[in-house]
């Protein structure tokens, strides 16, 4: 078994739910973690090289934003 999806989200984040409805409609099972309930999160993604959300992580790929084209690649990575 692979690692899941991790994605980076905020509530009331417009971007990060288009991230997570893409995510649901490809039927990608994804684990949300909100980097304002947890400081740790915030250094995960700070980590990553990232400042903002949404960041979408499978293995050792990080799409920040909603880049269509990159998330498809990072699906189809997480759908084998």
């Amino acid at each position: 078994m692979s690692q899941p999806v991790i994605v980076y989200s905020t509530a009331n984040c417009s971007d990060c739910n288009q991230v997570k409805q893409l995510l649901s409609e490809q039927g990608i099972a994804y684990e949300v973690r909100d980097v304002m309930t947890s400081t740790d999160y915030q250094e995960e993604v700070e980590k990553l090289g990232f400042m903002g959300v949404p960041v979408t992580v499978f293995e050792d790929r990080a799409v920040k934003g909603f880049n269509l084209p990159a998330l498809k690649e990072l699906i189809e990575a997480a759908a084998r």
